[in-house]
């Protein structure tokens, strides 16, 4: 029988073979990461972010998964946020566990300055079977993850075991603009300038040239919601954001 093939950027590979070269990426640009989204979003991403975790909404005593999470950041934020709802109306402080598959991502976000007085673990984890119990955060993030992820439907299912009944997903990944003039002029930067940038800066012009192309091989905004709502998802939506440029997909588990 022939093995299923997937994307790995323009390249069709064996199914089995992704999860490890998308690792050797990551292992790659882990000391980097955020010069490189901030590269490949103009340095945007930042506010897409924060627009995510506007829309997240924390609140004291929520227990959030951030899947993906390497560097630390929306789970800082999400314990920040909740805090400032804490100290207006009481309860216990919000908790953050960060998952990531790959352990050089978690290392180069520990930091223990940023890290502190907050309630952040950090967990060595596959999107695709989490080590958590069923029905267990209130809220699930993934930023600029799911596109590398080799099995989406399956991990999109993950999502939703998870959570808790009432539990929100957020997904934020790089996405297609609608409008062809921005489409076109994103792929001109993309294609044009973002992996010199990254073997200027970083010395690693392949991995880079894998990330850009990974964007344009994965699902448009509909398609993408269809399989959020596959997964079990209810209230399913999306917002583009800088024209298309990224998206925020979520979802509830009702």
């Amino acid at each position: 029988m022939t093995e299923k093939t997937i994307d790995f950027g323009f390249e069709d590979i064996p199914a089995s073979e992704k999860q490890s070269r998308v690792r050797g990426v990551f292992d790659a640009v882990a000391p980097k990461y955020d010069l490189m989204n901030d590269a490949m979003s103009m340095g945007v991403h930042r506010v897409w972010k924060e627009l995510t975790l506007t829309k997240v909404n924390p609140q004291p005593g929520e227990v959030l998964i951030d899947v993906a999470g390497g560097t630390g950041d929306l789970a800082r934020t999400f314990i920040k946020k909740a805090d400032e709802v804490r100290k207006r109306r009481g309860g216990p402080s919000a908790r953050a566990i960060v998952c990531d598959i790959n352990a050089e991502m978690l290392i180069a976000g520990t930091d223990a300055r940023r890290d502190a007085g907050l309630d952040i673990t950090r967990v060595c984890g596959n999107a695709e079977s989490l080590p958590f119990a069923d029905n267990y955060a209130d809220a699930l993030t993934i930023s600029f993850g799911i596109r590398n992820v080799t099995d989406r439907p399956q991990a999109l299912r993950e999502f939703y075991r998870v959570l808790k009944p009432g539990g929100r997903l957020f997904i934020l990944e790089f996405s297609t603009p609608p409008a062809k003039v921005l489409r076109e002029i994103y792929d001109a930067y993309s294609f044009a300038v973002i992996p010199r940038l990254g073997g200027l800066l970083a010395g690693d012009k392949e991995s880079y040239q894998y990330l850009v192309e990974s964007i344009r091989r994965f699902p448009r905004q509909e398609p993408f919601a269809d399989m959020v709502r596959d997964a079990g998802f209810a209230r399913v939506g999306y917002e583009d954001y800088t024209g298309g440029i990224a998206a925020l997909h979520y979802g509830w588990k009702i």
